[in-house]
């Protein structure tokens, strides 16, 4: 069981590095994008700046200048932005390795989809990681980026298909995970492999007192703002799993489309604004109406196997070893008893219309197959039910741990 244990808090600290690098990044992205659209036109006539801004923060005024290339010289001391997206991709990888595939069973293989193997699942989801770079990649070479609206709805597409095509073989909860890792994939390699290199271009060119080609920023530029209205919606996706309602959803692939609108959308106002352009109030008309779409989507059937389904499927090899340990019959009495009420194909409970975080627990195969979470949060702490509102006593949660532990 130390094992269980470790691997928790391993999640836990990836976790939590995943949150501070993603802050840094969206950050510092959020920042440059609103000053670079703010910058007002230059009052010093040097060659090359193109626009300033004065800022206040933290009691400290700051002036600051745009060359639209590069200034005529090499600066002595030149910050980079560079560590916040790779850190957050790296930590992000970690993240999906630990949660989705050291728990593929539990997590990321759909029996009621597809019948796949675990390390079968395992490969879909790494290769298909890398697609939406390549196509995106060579979209953004083929002259698009002289057409920036069809260029995004291309992208909107390729987003749509890879959802849907996740949602025919992962769980639900996967399927939003991996559309925002997808996403995340492209933001990153943006970085990786056009806007810095195009940056060092320019700096090479600058050491070596040649003049640099403005086409590299031009570049850059886009592959930024492409990656500025990428970031809200995958920041839902990447926390969709604490909403069964988007993610436990037959059509969740549509809602976290629509999700992608309205962050289109939020990010219009924000840039519009940024840009002295005025406040496009109808923008927040959009986003309701895009959110309303989603919420009814929501209601039109969620996903997984029926009670007769999960009555009559085959288990796993470790849920059989599970359902075959000593003391799971108590415990299969033990939690239908406390737990099943909310954690049910038709919920109960007043106030709970899906089971929450997607969690069934309704027959003797759904509690061996979420044997790991039912260990943690109602075995080793009380945080299920919560606050005891069912009055788990503690033999009970004895009993769990002695099942478990049985298992091996």
């Amino acid at each position: 069981m130390l094992a269980t244990i470790f691997l928790d808090w391993a999640e836990f600290a990836v976790r939590w590095l995943h949150v501070v690098t993603a802050i840094a990044w969206i950050g510092s992205s959020f920042y440059f994008i609103a000053l670079d659209l703010g910058l007002l036109p230059s009052t010093d006539r040097r060659e090359g700046v193109s626009g300033e801004a004065w800022q206040v923060h933290g009691g400290g005024f700051y002036f600051i200048q745009k060359y639209m290339v590069s200034p005529s010289r090499m600066p002595d001391t030149l910050t980079w932005f560079i560590w916040e997206s790779y850190s957050t991709w790296l930590s992000g990888a970690a993240l999906l390795i630990l949660v989705y595939y050291v728990g593929a069973e539990m997590y990321l293989v759909d029996l009621a989809k597809a019948d796949l193997s675990i390390w079968a699942a395992i490969a879909i989801s790494a290769a298909s990681l890398t697609i939406g770079w390549l196509v995106y990649d060579r979209l953004c070479k083929s002259g698009l980026a002289e057409r920036p609206t069809l260029l995004m709805i291309l992208l909107f597409v390729l987003l749509m298909a890879m959802g849907y095509g996740y949602n025919q073989i992962f769980t639900g909860r996967a399927v939003l995970l991996h559309l925002g890792a997808f996403t995340a994939t492209i933001m990153t390699a943006n970085v990786f492999f056009t806007i810095i290199p195009n940056q060092r271009i320019v700096v090479a060119d600058l050491k070596a007192k040649r003049e640099p080609d403005p086409k590299y920023g031009k570049i850059a530029k886009l592959r930024s703002t492409h990656n500025n209205y990428l970031t809200l919606p995958v920041i839902f996706l990447m926390l969709s799993n604490h909403y069964p309602l988007a993610f436990a959803s037959t059509y969740n692939w549509l809602i976290a489309g629509l999700v992608f609108l309205m962050g289109v959308s939020i990010r219009h106002f924000f840039n519009t604004h940024h840009a002295h352009k005025g406040y496009p109030w109808w923008t927040w008309l959009v986003t309701a109406l895009l959110f309303l779409a989603a919420v009814w989507l929501s209601t039109l059937g969620t996903q997984g196997f029926t009670y007769e389904e999960a009555e009559a499927r085959a288990l796993s090899p470790r849920e059989t070893r599970l359902a075959a340990a000593e003391g799971f019959e108590e415990v299969t009495d033990i939690v239908l008893g406390r737990c099943s009420m909310c954690h049910t194909r038709e919920p109960g409970w007043p106030g709970i219309a899906v089971p929450p975080k997607g969690v069934v627990l309704e027959t003797p195969a759904d509690i061996a197959h979420e044997a790991h979470r039912i260990y943690i949060h109602a075995g080793l702490t009380d945080a299920m039910p919560p606050a005891n509102v069912s009055y788990m006593e503690p033999a009970e949660r004895a009993a769990i741990r002695a099942w478990i532990e049985a298992a091996g």
